[in-house]
């Protein structure tokens, strides 16, 4: 009784990479990912390769791999890709003990991660111009 999906073919333009089992928290990717939505492909990858942190190696990989679906598969061009969306999700948690005094555990988590990076192609729009004069 259930009504059949309409399957949409990649009308908006955009191609998705996903990275999973990346080996950080959400919370330590997030304020990235938050950081590169928006800019375009270039700009965002030079951002994450002069920021400090270890975990930005993983995503430029994710935004690369992104940019080779969009360039070999849709035969996009890669210089109007923009970065539309960037989230994150939670994975498998590792639990690891480490031993503490009077014969207590401590718990180690060790947190891992999936990145989703969707990219869309923009066009060049035409500049709107302000105002009723003129």
């Amino acid at each position: 009784m259930s009504k059949k999906k309409k399957i949409e073919k990649n009308k908006d333009k955009t191609v998705r990479s996903v990275n999973n089992n990346i080996r950080s928290s959400v919370r330590k990717l997030n304020p990235i990912l938050r950081n590169i939505v928006g800019k375009k492909v270039d700009v965002a990858i030079r951002d994450l390769e002069f920021s400090e942190k270890r975990i930005t190696k993983d995503i430029r990989k994710t935004i690369n791999s992104a940019v080779a679906n969009a360039e070999n598969n849709f035969q996009y061009d890669i210089d109007n890709l923009v970065v539309k969306e960037a989230f994150c999700g939670k994975q498998v948690i590792m639990k690891r003990f480490r031993a503490r005094a009077k014969g207590r555990a401590a718990e180690i988590m060790k947190p891992y991660s999936n990145v989703t990076i969707v990219l869309s192609e923009q066009m060049k729009q035409k500049e709107k111009e302000h105002g009723t004069k003129g």
